[in-house]
């Protein structure tokens, strides 16, 4: 990697090991090589939020023309968000793409992240599914967000009627994450998703 690249993030890195954030449990950020190409990211769901009390960790991949182009970031940690791909975790973000400036850094890009959590941008999706639910269902995009956080960020538990309807299409024999993204995406309809996994 670029000797400019390197010098950066290792600033930047230790920028965010010394920020409020950080010593907040907010954000938090990890070497996952020693070259600095690779780090791990970890943001907190926001308060009054459907991800609040949840860890959501993040792939971060640093380009070699880093602080030119941005670094390339996806969610490891499943999601239920508008502007987030649930099957992926890649994010649709324009500060990650065509908006990115030099002067960003990897604190403003993991508080960007958590912005958008608090802040989901509908019209501009990643995962059409979600957004229409967004729009068309509020009520139930929030109980569907709040199960994901549950189910894979460690947040409180949410819908124990969506909890029950999982546990009993589970008990057919179908695997747990295939079972919670049919019935996210068939709005929780029981009958519907048995076929939509029927048919997989």
């Amino acid at each position: 990697m670029a000797n400019i690249a390197v010098q950066r993030i290792k600033r930047e890195f230790k920028e965010v090991l010394k920020s409020e954030e950080t010593s907040k449990n907010q954000i938090k950020v990890d070497l996952v090589d020693e070259n600095f190409t690779e780090l791990k990211g970890e943001i907190a769901g926001p308060p009054d939020t459907p991800y609040e009390g949840g860890r959501y960790q993040l792939e971060i991949k640093i380009p070699e023309t880093y602080p030119f182009n941005p670094p390339k970031v996806r969610f490891i940690t499943k999601i239920w968000h508008p502007n987030i791909s649930s099957v992926t975790g890649a994010i649709c973000l324009d500060i990650l793409k065509d908006q990115w400036a030099a002067a960003m850094t990897l604190r403003t890009v993991l508080l960007s992240l958590q912005a958008l959590l608090a802040a989901a941008e509908p019209d501009d999706p990643q995962d059409a599914v979600v957004a229409n639910q967004y729009k068309q269902n509020p009520e139930m995009f929030k109980q569907t967000a709040r199960l994901w956080s549950h189910v894979y960020a460690g947040a409180p538990v949410s819908s124990p009627e969506y909890t029950r309807k999982i546990d009993n299409l589970c008990a057919m024999g179908f695997d747990k994450n295939a079972v919670i993204v049919a019935l996210s995406s068939k709005s929780w309809d029981v009958e519907t998703a048995t076929e939509l996994l029927l048919s997989n």
